[in-house]
């Protein structure tokens, strides 16, 4: 009740925040892992390009611009693995497309992707009700 009272709009439709400045730039160190281009293509190869949780496929969305775009998700985390982890590029790698990569990596440890298709699925379905 309250807050209908609250001028939300002001009349002169100027803008009732302070937006704030981006842009800075500072220098930073972090931990970069390596990852194989040859095991990111061996699981492309094997797997494909489309999305293993949403089944987004960038060709079908983008045309040719979303020609060979996708993500690999490490099941286990690069940062886990250790110097001498070799990959199995069939059983270590999945391809994901960027939302469902960065859903994926929302809890620590990274979501299974059975289990963040099933989440997916199950409001897909709401949805549709």
């Amino acid at each position: 009740m309250v807050l209908s009272l609250l001028e939300v709009v002001p009349e002169n439709n100027k803008a009732w925040f302070a937006a704030e400045t981006e842009g800075d730039s500072y220098s930073t160190v972090i931990n970069r892992y390596e990852r194989s281009p040859v095991n990111r293509n061996l699981c492309i190869a094997t797997k494909g390009y489309t999305c293993k949780v949403c089944g987004m496929d960038f060709v079908s969305r983008y045309g040719e611009l979303g020609s060979g775009f996708i993500h690999v998700h490490h099941v286990i985390p690069v940062s886990k693995m250790g110097p001498n982890y070799i990959v199995d590029p069939i059983n270590d790698l999945t391809p994901v497309c960027p939302n469902c990569h960065a859903m994926l990596h929302r809890k620590d440890p990274p979501l299974e992707i059975e289990e963040l298709k099933g989440i997916f699925y199950e409001k897909k379905i709401n949805q549709s009700d």
